[in-house]
């Protein structure tokens, strides 16, 4: 269903708002400036009208002409910011428990003013492999520890022992400094990427709320995440470790262990009334955009129904729609 002109973000794939919509919907209130947003230019406006309708319009929308990882599109961000503190949210996520995330932001909010770049570490409940991790140091306040180092996607025999550690979380990729201490970091450990995002938003064409950094420039960027550019190489680094419902949505089966269950654990979303119908089935994530889809006598299997396409597989192999997408292209 995520399309290159559709990618998952755009899609409402857990309630009745997109994940975008969720995203921004977190971060709306009192404490809250307008979003700024960074996205592929061809998605400009679908960002904008879904953006629109969740009452979140964005201050700036900066439109990438080439995807160049998470450290350079942060760093768009962190220079049309200026000064403030900013927390990054990558759009595709679920937050089940937006209050505790909210208390998160708050317990580490003394440090991020201190000129502390912040992650936060998701509570882990699996050995997972898909994953980076991160080791929980030594209490710096109330809530927030230093980060005494991260993990990269470790194998399995790693992980169990990580978990059953008691010291360790999941990193999930969501950040909050100030966009100035972000810059320095970038100064400090990828100068490149600075260089090329600031001459980039120098030379930046801007309409209205969207600003197009420079093509030329922003290629010239490395292209690399922000946790291998900054956040692994930075001294003043600290995780908020916190259980907030988080999950990155990565796959059928992960959207299966989030969604409400019926009494046969079958998840079943669909867009109209009655088109799934499942009669002696047990455990089963059946998803359909429109076509009817009738299930009798299966259990543990994954169905998706999107337009003219219907997926089906056992649930635990959702990650190899990849070879699915491989065989077609």
């Amino acid at each position: 269903m995520s399309r290159p002109e559709m990618p998952k973000q755009m899609l409402a794939l857990t309630a009745d708002e997109t994940m975008l919509q969720l995203t921004a919907g977190r971060a709306l209130g009192e404490h809250f400036a307008a979003p700024i947003v960074v996205a592929n230019a061809r998605h400009a406006d679908l960002v904008e009208r879904q953006l629109d309708e969740a009452g979140a319009s964005p201050q700036a929308l900066i439109l990438e002409p080439i995807g160049r990882n998470t450290a350079p599109a942060i760093a768009l961000a962190a220079i049309a910011a200026g000064g403030d503190a900013l927390l990054v949210m990558p759009s595709d996520h679920v937050i089940g428990d937006v209050s505790a995330f909210h208390a998160a932001i708050e317990a580490a909010m003394p440090l991020v003013m201190q000129g502390w770049l912040v992650t936060f570490g998701i509570a882990p409940d699996a050995p997972e492999t898909g994953y980076g991790w991160i080791q929980i140091g030594d209490e710096l306040q109330q809530g927030v520890n230093r980060v005494a180092r991260f993990v990269e996607k470790p194998p399995l025999n790693k992980a169990q022992s990580m978990l059953a550690s008691g010291d360790h979380a999941w990193n999930g990729g969501i950040f909050l400094f100030l966009a100035d201490a972000y810059l320095q970091a970038l100064a400090q450990f990828d100068s490149g990427i600075l260089t090329a995002t600031r001459e980039a938003m120098d030379k930046a064409r801007t309409e209205g709320s969207r600003i197009y950094p420079d093509a030329v420039a922003f290629a010239a960027s490395p292209d690399e995440s922000i946790d291998y550019a900054v956040m692994e190489k930075a001294d003043r680094v600290a995780v908020v470790p916190v259980a907030m419902g988080w999950n990155d949505v990565g796959s059928w089966d992960a959207l299966h262990a989030i969604s409400e269950l019926d009494a046969d654990g079958n998840a079943h979303r669909s867009h109209g009334d009655g088109n799934v119908l499942a009669i002696d089935t047990k455990n089963c994530f059946v998803r359909s955009d429109g076509a009817r889809v009738s299930l009798v006598g299966v259990e543990d299997l994954i169905v998706v129904a999107s337009g003219n396409e219907v997926l089906i597989m056992p649930r635990g192999r959702s990650q190899e729609v990849k070879r699915l997408v491989q065989a077609i292209k």
